[in-house]
């Protein structure tokens, strides 16, 4: 597997400007279940599932994700990391909550996808 760190800086700000178009990750779903205040909401409100990710992409092609809640830095937050066999994101995983966009996610949130889609796509450097 060809690693971003081989690649020249010219071709990893090229590579992550094509993953990452005006600094917002392009394989990602975002989820928002409402939170407590929810009939079906939970504390870890958000969920976002990093879809074609470059270093799960193995035979055994697992499906990470990220749940939060609006403070996943907090020591009193959530940002607990996992992963799925299968793909957990297709539309009959409703208990994901309501599909949203990444600028929907709470600052925070948006960091902590950042700084994982990165990590995962090894475009750290640029």
């Amino acid at each position: 597997m060809l690693t971003a760190r081989k690649l020249s800086a010219a071709k990893l700000k090229e590579r992550r400007d094509r993953l990452m178009p005006g600094g917002v990750p392009k394989h990602i779903r975002c989820y928002d279940n409402g939170g407590l205040d929810a009939p079906e909401g939970t504390a870890d409100r958000y969920t976002v599932v990093f879809t074609k990710a470059n270093c799960f992409m193995g035979s055994d092609r697992r499906s990470p994700h990220l749940l939060m809640n609006e403070s996943p830095f907090s020591p009193q937050g959530i940002g607990m990391h996992g992963e799925s066999e299968s793909p957990i994101d297709r539309p009959t995983y409703s208990h994901l909550g309501k599909k949203i966009r990444f600028a929907d996610l709470p600052e925070d949130c948006r960091r902590a996808v950042v700084q994982d889609y990165v990590y995962y796509w090894d475009l750290e450097g640029v």
